[in-house]
């Protein structure tokens, strides 16, 4: 059986590494998990013995085939579970992840399987982020970053790089949601900020959202 820190090792690794196709340092692991470099040592090593990493000393860490599969599983609960929170409780998307990071978890396969169905599919959680299938399958969609869009560029919000709370909390009190429709006005060269028109109105925002705002050119 494998353990909730082993999947939450796994999980870290998998998203450091671009799902799980790049090698990831120990010190990056060490940072997400908020521990020792030690600690992570002593981690990657039991993974790899249990077919679930490679690990070489000094090179770093990536997923085996069957280390990208439970890395899979639990995104797929993991996001499954935002949406049951967002569309059936009412939760605001600025309040899910921590609750479903409990909720990835779970192990009963027929749980998640019905609760896919429950939910009629969905193939994005309420971040924009893409939902695996059962067979772990991901739904690939054409984003780029507000930050490199170009002035004129009608856009369409589609997902959000950071899913803290400060952030979803400031898309809320400005009106940036998913699915909303924005233009690209004006893009000042001193601090890269962006002007953008959005219902009728302007908003001048940061680069920090711009480099943490996902659009698609609609």
């Amino acid at each position: 059986m494998i353990t909730l820190t082993e999947e939450n090792y796994i999980k870290a690794i998998y998203h450091l590494g671009d799902q799980g196709v790049n090698v990831v340092s120990t010190n990056a692991i060490a940072k997400e998990m908020a521990t020792k470099a030690s600690s992570v040592t002593d981690m990657v090593k039991k993974l790899s013995e249990k077919g679930y990493a490679y690990y070489k000393k000094y090179q770093g860490v990536s997923l085996t085939e069957a280390g990208k599969e439970i890395a899979i599983n639990i995104v797929r609960k993991h996001r499954l579970w935002e949406v049951f929170l967002v569309e059936k409780l009412n939760f605001s998307w600025d309040e899910i992840h921590d609750v479903a990071e409990q909720l990835e978890h779970i192990k009963s396969k027929k749980l998640i399987t019905q609760l896919d169905a429950f939910l009629g599919f969905p193939t994005y959680d309420p971040h924009g982020d893409p939902i695996p299938d059962e067979t772990g399958n991901i739904k690939k969609i054409d984003k780029i970053l507000l930050s490199e869009a170009k002035v004129n560029d009608n856009c369409i919000c589609v997902g959000v790089q950071d899913s803290s709370t400060q952030f979803l909390q400031y898309l809320d009190k400005n009106n940036i949601a998913l699915g909303v429709h924005l233009r690209i006005i004006q893009r000042e060269p001193f601090d890269n900020s962006v002007t953008i028109e959005i219902a009728g109105k302007e908003l001048v925002i940061s680069s920090i959202i711009a480099n943490n705002l996902y659009v698609r050119l609609a």
